[in-house]
């Protein structure tokens, strides 16, 4: 519905699933696992990709290009004002791998440090995932909204996203019929 929300009918009511919040929470969990098992899958990029950032952006993503290693992403500097992404987490190697360098780049502007690393690498993930996730307005097909249904079920926290908002709303069938006045 509006190329966002997926409608789905349960056993007593029905659901309203917001398909890129699930969907980034699912992709989320999945490189938890994947970095909690001790290496996060990566897939080798066809062609580098360069991305221009600003000089002081670009030193902070190759000074914790060790620690974005251990995330999946394989990055190094590129001459003043650029990083090159060599690899990247299988699991989003296929979504804007630009613009999540330079999301990375301002998290670690902004970092305090304070946080543990767990933490920290958990809030990278989720920058991670919230890159590749199903973009709000993408139509997706039957089987890919299935997909991500059944996903939903055996995903962990699936009932929020990465940044705490709800991935889906239900309503009861004697809330609806309330709704109708037929009770």
């Amino acid at each position: 519905m509006h190329g966002n929300y997926i409608i789905a009918q349960t056993a007593d009511g029905v659901v309203i699933v917001d398909q890129h919040a699930a969907h980034e929470r699912i992709v989320y969990e999945k490189l938890k696992r994947e970095r909690e098992g001790g290496a996060i899958e990566r897939q080798t990029l066809l062609t580098p990709m360069v991305v221009d950032l600003d000089p002081d952006a670009a030193a902070l993503i190759d000074a914790h290009a060790e620690e974005l290693a251990g995330l999946g992403l394989i990055v190094e500097g590129f001459g003043p004002g650029a990083v090159m992404v060599r690899e990247a987490p299988a699991a989003i190697a296929g979504g804007d791998l630009a613009g999540l360098v330079r999301d990375l780049a301002a998290d670690l502007a902004a970092d305090d440090g304070a946080q543990s690393l767990a933490r920290r690498l958990d809030r990278r993930l989720g920058t991670f995932a919230c890159h590749h996730s199903v973009r709000s307005g993408r139509a997706l097909k039957p089987d890919e909204m299935n997909a991500l249904l059944r996903e939903m079920e055996q995903t962990p926290g699936a009932g929020q996203c990465n940044h705490g908002r709800p991935t889906y709303v239900e309503l009861k069938l004697a809330d609806i019929e309330r709704l109708f006045g037929r009770r």
